[in-house]
């Protein structure tokens, strides 16, 4: 299959909480299918971008607490949740993803929410397609700070050949990637690069459109000592070179359980992004 062939194959479910049916299907894009879910309907788009081995379910929250007045677009990414294995995990596949997404749904704009390696995404999707980007929202990712290493590299490589064979017990319940350790250890590497200053920091100096970043606090699994906590600090200078970029809220919960304790804090970002969007529409 090419890269940009596309084919839908659905399944219409109703959902009392939505008045409109919900949408949900396999897009099939490369040489894999995407779970998604579109709640239809005639609001705001918003597309909800997950974190690194996260699901579309973790957004669960958040919609429910914006409601039906929005129309709320998730999907699993390769190999996580319901969707297929890939050949290809890397970054710019994720990219394209989005935009296979939105043209599958028929949306020419929309709303960008990422959490954690899902704000990567959508800060480079946003950097990338001005036009038809609503805004954006960043729940503790995006941050443009050097803190991968070759040794930090070598590291995760161990660290998740370790976790290889509990990852691998793990699959069948869901709470875990269909990848390799490699596979996995190489996503965490790739991200690590591009969070460097001089590789995100110009994707944030070019971002035109009302952005708001929601922190957590602390740090999670995984991190060390303070090490998440100064890694959020370049939040800081990134806001100071553009005016677009604000932050909305610093949160109590960890990287972890953001989406979980305080998904208040990102409906509130949302929203606000879209008054500060309509708010320039009408000057």
């Amino acid at each position: 299959m090419s890269q940009n062939t596309i084919e839908i194959k659905g399944l219409i479910k109703s959902n009392t909480n939505f008045p409109k049916s919900i949408w949900t299907g396999m897009l099939l894009v490369d040489d894999t299918a995407i779970a998604v879910t579109d709640t239809g309907g005639s609001g705001i788009p918003v597309i909800y971008l997950n974190g690194q081995f996260a699901t579309q379910g973790y957004w669960r929250r958040v919609i429910a607490n914006l409601g039906q007045e929005w129309r709320h677009i998730t999907y699993d990414m390769r190999a996580r949740g319901k969707s297929k294995r890939s050949s290809d995990y890397s970054f710019e596949t994720a990219i394209r993803d989005v935009d296979a997404v939105l043209k599958a749904r028929g949306v020419d704009q929309a709303l960008m929410v990422g959490w954690s390696y899902g704000a990567f995404v959508a800060a480079h999707w946003a950097s990338r397609n001005p036009a038809r980007c609503l805004g954006t929202v960043l729940v503790d990712g995006a941050q443009p700070y050097d803190w991968m290493t070759e040794e930090m590299a070598q590291g995760m490589r161990k660290f998740f050949k370790r976790l290889n064979l509990i990852m691998l017990l793990l699959r069948p319940t869901g709470l875990t990637p269909k990848m390799t350790a490699i596979e996995m250890a190489e996503i965490n590497i790739e991200l690590g690069w591009l969070a460097r200053v001089s590789e995100l920091g110009p994707v944030m100096d070019n971002v035109t459109v009302p952005t708001r970043y929601v922190l957590a606090s602390g740090s999670s699994f995984g991190s060390k000592g303070d090490g998440q906590e100064r890694i959020r600090t370049g939040v800081n200078v990134a806001v100071s070179h553009n005016q677009n970029l604000k932050i909305s809220a610093k949160v109590a919960s960890n990287h972890g359980a953001i989406l979980k304790k305080d998904f208040r804090s990102v409906a509130d970002a949302i929203r606000e992004v879209v008054a500060v969007d309509q708010g320039a529409q009408r000057t």
